[in-house]
């Protein structure tokens, strides 16, 4: 069930900046217990919605690790994004005129206080398992770390605890990208669209990588230009500019590149040997973004971790494709 919750109080940002009021969009599944105790919170992935059964599927069904038969499941989509939470094609409230981009920037850290706020809107008392991949585990990560009392477990798949100057490198030159349109900084919904669309050329190579590319991508003909992974990338650019825009692109790509669950902390150990509670750290073998051998370094400090291998030759994106793997992996884990 989709939802939308009107929060009329200032919000300050970790940036120094405050917005006026916020509207947060968010979806439900199933049923709270009396006990407000049987949630499972998902935390999405860069460009998903609060929709989990929409770009993860066949996750939120009966019998699966989001079961809305047993479970109580939320997804808030998160600030900047475009999919009903306060973001770049709001209207600011001083203004009267969208924010574009004057949209301030979003740390990690805004987005778990932006779920702090749902979560006591609901009335949840303890989330039951949280459950992030890639940007949406960095803020499962700080959330584990700021209130790990209001968990009984964790499964953080295919993420870090502070993004690596690899992942970063793929940000900025997306942003070079989308910078690179003539169009870029007009107030309009459809400004750099060009841009966004090779910007999210380049993003799928590093969702994707080498292999992934290498199965699914070869040529059935001997054509000399018209090359079947050309069509590919096009076509998956286009895609997301019929979806998404290029603000609360550039905007989400610098919430990625705040992360880092160490800062302030006495580092990344010190801070995730707080977390006591059971997690369970899924990786993918090809993930050019989190590797496992980076996510088997941070993954040792938590005190009750879990550390499994998901083998697959799509990447990054292995954590979407691979779902029955995943699903298999998450409900043997509870057993």
């Amino acid at each position: 069930m989709h939802k939308n919750l009107y929060y009329n109080q200032p919000f300050t940002l970790d940036c120094g900046e405050t917005l006026p009021a916020l509207e947060i969009a968010y979806d439900t599944w199933g049923t709270l217990n009396e006990e407000r105790d049987n949630v499972v919170w998902v935390c999405h992935g860069l460009t998903a919605s609060a929709d989990v059964s929409d770009w993860w599927p066949h996750t939120v069904e009966a019998g699966r690790f989001l079961d809305p038969e047993r479970q109580f499941v939320v997804c808030v989509n998160m600030l900047g994004s475009c999919y009903g939470t306060t973001g770049p094609l709001s209207v600011n409230p001083t203004t009267g005129q969208p924010w574009y981009g004057d949209f301030p920037c979003v740390t990690v850290r805004d987005q778990m206080r932006l779920f702090q706020i749902v979560a006591r809107h609901l009335g949840i008392r303890k989330v039951r398992k949280l459950v992030g991949s890639s940007i949406g585990g960095f803020v499962a990560i700080e959330w584990l770390v700021v209130e790990p009392e209001f968990f009984s477990e964790a499964v953080l798949v295919a993420t870090a605890a502070k993004v690596s100057p690899w992942t970063s490198a793929f940000n900025e030159s997306q942003r070079m990208a989308i910078e690179a349109d003539p169009t870029w900084g007009e107030p309009s919904p459809e400004a750099a669209q060009r841009g966004l669309s090779a910007a999210r050329s380049i993003a799928l190579l590093s969702y994707r990588g080498r292999a992934a590319y290498n199965l699914t991508q070869q040529d059935d003909s001997e054509e000399l230009v018209r090359r079947r992974v050309n069509s590919y990338q096009r076509h998956q650019g286009e895609k997301l500019v019929r979806r998404f825009n290029a603000y609360s692109y550039y905007r989400l790509s610098q919430t990625l590149d705040t992360h880092d669950v160490g800062r302030g902390r006495g580092g990344i150990e010190a801070a995730l040997s707080c977390v006591k509670l059971p997690v369970l750290v899924v990786s993918v073998s090809s993930d050019l973004l989190f590797p496992p051998i980076e996510m088997k370094a941070w993954a040792q400090y938590l005190p009750q971790h879990k550390y499994i291998e998901i083998t697959s030759d799509f990447g990054h994106d292995g954590f979407l494709v691979e779902t029955e793997k995943l699903n298999d992996i998450i409900l043997d884990n509870n057993r």
